[in-house]
């Protein structure tokens, strides 16, 4: 019995590990600045890699779910949308609802 429960931890343990880290690191990409296309004052949104957010001037979380789903979470609200992520182009759409769209900011060498 002994040898079993020892063979199923290891077993769960090998099959865990890479699930964590793929859904860990899948959505690396998102991290960079975003300028959100279509308004006029060019709101900015920054995605950190240990999960912080900053929309504009206010700070926040971001969290990645099942299904391309990101959770948004600052001050002000929650909010959860659906992501597309191609290239230099971001989605974000709440489901059967409005779609932020946003291109990312590359930002070129520092002139001196």
């Amino acid at each position: 019995m002994r040898f079993a429960w020892r063979t199923f931890l290891l077993w769960a343990s090998a099959t865990a590990v890479p699930f964590f880290l793929f859904t860990g690191c899948g959505n690396s990409s998102i991290v960079g600045k975003w300028q959100m296309s279509g308004t006029q004052d060019q709101i900015v949104w920054e995605f950190l890699s240990n999960g912080s957010v900053l929309v504009g001037e206010t700070r926040g979380r971001y969290k990645f779910g099942d299904q391309d789903r990101i959770k948004i979470e600052t001050p002000f609200a929650t909010t959860v949308y659906v992501m597309n992520l191609s290239g230099d182009q971001l989605v974000l759409q709440e489901p059967g609802g409005s779609k932020l769209e946003f291109t990312r900011v590359r930002e070129g060498p520092v002139k001196k």
